[in-house]
């Protein structure tokens, strides 16, 4: 998995269309319960809005762990997925999209509901701070005292980060490392070593 983009604070912004008021909130999500509880707030909070619509995407949004969306009574297909559409295109992992709207009277049909919604949505997405993050894997290594220098200067290569050293009756290295590169250092590990040491991935 590569680095990615996720929502680094919740914003809020605010659009009009035709006299309707979207109400844009976004949330740093990491789970489909902490969405839900996000949404259940809005619908609490604006209780007279004529509608309550939505979408999150946790993990990368390239490759995403869960994602979905709510029109909550718009016509099908013009709220929640241009919503979760701005999300994947701007790249903003583990996030949530509320959009609180107003009714101003006028009809807006189905195409400038999409442009609304999706306009609401990219509005608030331009005044977010994204930061990037790189996904980690945990990996163990045991070798023998001599070689634990070898494996030290191996780790500093790959920038990874060793959490835990344990000396028994070999030396077994707990490493954070960039998930991307654990398969290229756990050879690099082997081959080092001459198959002596034994690499483990934690789970």
């Amino acid at each position: 998995m590569s680095t990615y983009t996720i929502l680094a604070a919740p914003i809020a912004s605010t659009t009009e269309e035709k006299n309707s008021e979207f109400l844009t909130f976004l949330h740093p999500v990491t789970s489909r319960d902490e969405a839900m509880t996000h949404i259940d707030g809005y619908r609490k909070q604006y209780p007279d809005a004529a509608h309550v619509c939505w979408a999150y995407v946790i993990g990368n949004t390239r490759q995403p762990k869960t994602q979905a969306f709510s029109d909550d009574g718009e016509p099908s297909g013009t709220a929640g997925k241009p919503m979760l559409h701005v999300l994947t295109e701007r790249d903003v992992g583990n996030s949530l999209a509320v959009v609180v709207r107003y009714f101003g009277g006028v009809k807006l049909g189905a195409g400038g509901l999409v442009r609304a919604y999706s306009g609401a949505v990219s509005d608030a997405v331009n005044h977010a701070e994204l930061v990037q993050v790189t996904p980690s894997v945990q990996l163990q290594v045991a070798v023998d005292f001599a070689k634990e220098t070898k494996i030290r200067h191996l780790v500093n290569i790959y920038d990874g980060q060793i959490v835990n050293v344990d000396y028994a009756t070999r030396v077994t290295l707990d490493i954070s490392l960039a998930a991307a590169q654990a398969e290229l250092f756990a050879q690099q590990v082997i081959n080092e070593t001459a198959g002596d040491a034994v690499v483990r991935r934690e789970t």
